[in-house]
């Protein structure tokens, strides 16, 4: 008799989100996580000194922003939880070696106004960019968090239109082509390069350049956010929600292997031989790599995709710092303390930033280090006892070392700690043994060893966000919808699937893809603030424009169809897809003759003639 109807391994933000979900859909569902804490990647620990509460890996959370669940509240988690954002007019900001700045303020005239400091024409076409990005967003974002579809279709639609094949191009292309394209200025090229960097990609990594047109425009118009509290604050609240819904976490549990019994996911085995069993489903917190370790049954020709997905050729080395005194910066500008990204860049030219990238990825060390940080208590003074400060820098280094391997690392990583903390110094003053209590190092080794199932080779968003890996190849079309071919009831989450790595809630998408396969309406379920109010319909919300509309399951646009022609042959209907793109759609005589067989049955008839007269 199986004990719970979901088990979920793993308690990352991912797998909370799903979790949330299923649970508040009425699923009995029970987490086990081998850590003491919940969170994975989205944790804020106190790791050195009590009352100083640091986020473990991710402190920015960007992606999120528009999620329906943050912005429809899904999950309860700002009405019932606890959860609350603080936003910055700062979103990003680099102080440069000479201590100028360059900031993007969440204002664009002001960001222009910034940049024109540097390069007028630089300024003109900073403001062109971000609109053009503005202009994508409509057709990006609201299929950001849901089941994403196959590359290939993306592509065939993208094709059949200019619009589309301006996204399709950058797609393609690398960052730093685009950048090269729009700007002259190379502190004005570094302050984006390096800002998109953060995603753990190459500036000339083809396949990357979307990425820069969207992270600008997001930053525009979404803002840039951090929980009050640290990062984990978000998962603390997932947790309180799976948990009022009836959900459990085990903590301290570790999985040995998924059960499969007649070809479907049937529980766990925990190391500790302890078998838990699952009604209907079991979901993996694993990487695409780790997928034969945990699984029996699965076909070699997947498991060989699933080991062949590209990590990013870079990581991260992380520096926690507790301190006894709030950071002094060394520039005069005073709006960098504000920014939630804050770039410190040692590089005088875009060449010698590209030339330590290429670096990294030969394995070296540079003595010109990438990094950005910031002291996180002076807009959340709740992160360290009364008067403190704190550091958190995050730099990146590779994860095989050219001399020794990853395996070096233990050896070398308070040396190289304190080349990082010597450098920093350059950007703030009193980041000294004064002014230290204690500090921590992660290197790209201690972050595969914290999350072995997640941040394989220290990539801590699971798989490199090329342009081959994206939407439903992210990692691999065989996984790219969240399911395990030829292995039922078992679904997969975590950083390595779509739509990206990072804080982005896309456990959202596999619960919409549970729920189909469970025969849930996940938007019924979802569509109702409370028991007394539901939420306005989009229809409703629908511009009076004369356009006829088709909306999905989910009440999202689907197309606005401006007007339909009549051919000798064709019935030709014409509008626009993610309310910018154009959309052309055709019925033959045959497919005509079809549509009205299947919608017009005396009873439909008689609906759809009183629909006439009903209000919208």
């Amino acid at each position: 008799m199986s004990d719970y109807d979901i088990i979920v391994m793993g308690a990352g933000h991912n797998g909370l989100t799903t979790a949330g979900y299923l649970a508040k859909a009425g699923k009995k569902v029970l987490l086990l996580e081998r850590h003491a804490y919940a969170g994975g990647g989205v944790a804020t620990q106190q790791i050195l000194t009590p009352g100083y509460h640091h986020d473990l890996h991710s402190s920015v959370h960007i992606m999120i922003q528009a999620n329906p669940l943050i912005t429809n509240d899904e999950l309860d988690l700002f009405s019932k939880h606890g959860m609350k954002y603080k936003y910055s007019d700062v979103p990003h900001a680099t102080i440069f070696n000479d201590q100028s700045v360059l900031i993007t303020y969440k204002d664009l005239d002001k960001t222009c106004e910034c940049i024109a400091r540097y390069s007028q024409r630089d300024a003109e076409s900073y403001r062109r960019f971000v609109q053009l990005g503005q202009t994508m967003l409509p057709m990006v974002m609201p299929g950001m968090y849901k089941p994403q579809p196959p590359l290939g279709q993306l592509v065939a639609m993208l094709d059949s239109s200019d619009e589309g094949r301006v996204m399709l191009d950058l797609m393609q292309r690398s960052s730093l082509d685009i950048i090269r394209q729009w700007f002259e200025n190379d502190k004005v090229q570094m302050h984006i390069a390096r800002a998109v960097s953060e995603n753990l990609q190459l500036p000339d990594e083809l396949g990357t350049g979307m990425g820069t047109v969207m992270f600008t425009a997001l930053m525009h118009t979404y803002g840039v956010s951090q929980p009050y509290g640290g990062s984990g604050k978000l998962s603390e609240s997932m947790v309180r929600s799976i948990e009022a819904n009836g959900g459990e976490l085990r903590y301290n549990s570790e999985i040995k292997r998924i059960l499969i019994s007649g070809g479907k996911a049937a529980g766990v085995e925990l190391s500790d031989g302890e078998k838990i069993m699952a009604k209907d489903a079991v979901v993996g917190s694993m990487h695409p790599h780790r997928l034969r370790q945990f699984v029996d049954g699965v076909a070699e020709p997947v498991l060989q995709r699933a080991e062949r997905a590209s990590l990013a050729a870079f990581s991260l080395f992380v520096s926690h710092y507790d301190l006894r005194e709030p950071i002094q910066f060394c520039t005069s500008e005073k709006d960098v303390e504000q920014a939630i990204m804050l770039t410190l860049c040692q590089h005088e030219s875009m060449a010698e930033l590209q030339s330590d990238f290429d670096a990294l990825k030969r394995g070296e060390l540079t003595k010109r280090m990438m990094f950005a940080g910031n002291d996180e208590s002076k807009s959340d003074p709740s992160r360290v006892p009364a008067g403190a400060g704190m550091w958190h820098s995050t730099g990146f280094a590779p994860y095989d070392l050219i001399e020794g391997g990853h395996s070096r690392w233990d050896e070398f990583r308070e040396e190289y700690g304190a080349m990082r903390q010597a450098q920093q110094s350059h950007f703030v003053s009193n980041l000294n043994s004064d002014n230290i209590i204690a500090h921590k190092f992660y290197t790209p080794l201690d972050l595969e060893r914290n999350s072995p199932n997640s941040m394989v080779k220290g990539d801590v968003h699971g798989v490199a966000p090329y342009f081959y890996q994206s939407v439903g190849n992210r990692p691999t079309a065989d996984l790219g919808q969240f399911r395990v071919p030829g292995i039922e009831g078992l679904y997969l989450v975590g950083p390595s699937m779509p739509p990206a790595g990072g804080v982005v809630g896309a456990g959202r998408a596999a619960a919409m893809v549970m729920f189909d396969d469970l025969g849930m309406d996940f938007n019924r379920t979802f569509d109702v603030v409370d028991d007394a109010m539901k939420k306005t319909s989009a229809r409703s919300m629908a511009p009076k424009d004369g356009a006829m509309r088709l909306f999905d399951e989910q009440d999202q646009e689907l197309m606005a169809v401006d007007r339909i022609e009549v051919t000798e042959d064709e019935l030709v209907i014409k509008g626009k897809t993610f309310g910018t793109m154009p959309l052309v759609a055709r019925l033959g005589p045959g497919d005509l003759r079809r549509a009205i067989k299947l919608s017009l049955s005396p009873k439909k008839l008689w609906v759809l003639l009183t629909m006439l007269f009903r209000k919208d």
